[in-house]
């Protein structure tokens, strides 16, 4: 999975996501949200349109990473995502947990 990082406010980065985000790819998503967050942009927005297939282990890190960002005093919002993960999130519920938002610029507005 290809993850690019644009720093949308000070305390805010946009990832954008390609690819599959499965048992391989989720470790090093984790560590990039990790860094990111570390970097002091604890408001992370996690762009999935490119994302053409999400199984549980990239479930999983997106929840993980939810918690490292909330614990940082910041949060995780979905950006965009595919049909596929789409799916995913609302089968298993994750979609009341992860707000997800049309775009990347609607995703980084209004953190209250």
């Amino acid at each position: 999975m290809d993850i690019v990082v644009h720093e949308a406010q000070t305390d805010a980065a946009v990832l954008e996501c390609k690819g599959r985000l499965n048992m391989v790819s989720a470790p090093a998503f984790r560590e990039t949200v990790a860094k990111v967050v570390g970097d002091g942009r604890h408001r992370v927005v996690v762009e999935l349109s490119g994302v053409e297939f999400m199984d549980s282990s990239g479930l999983g890190a997106l929840v993980g990473c939810l918690k490292t960002a909330r614990q940082a005093g910041g949060d995780l919002r979905i950006a965009a995502p595919s049909d596929q993960v789409s799916m995913v999130l609302k089968l298993s519920n994750i979609d009341k947990i992860l707000r997800t938002y049309p775009d990347g610029d609607a995703a980084v507005t209004n953190w209250g």
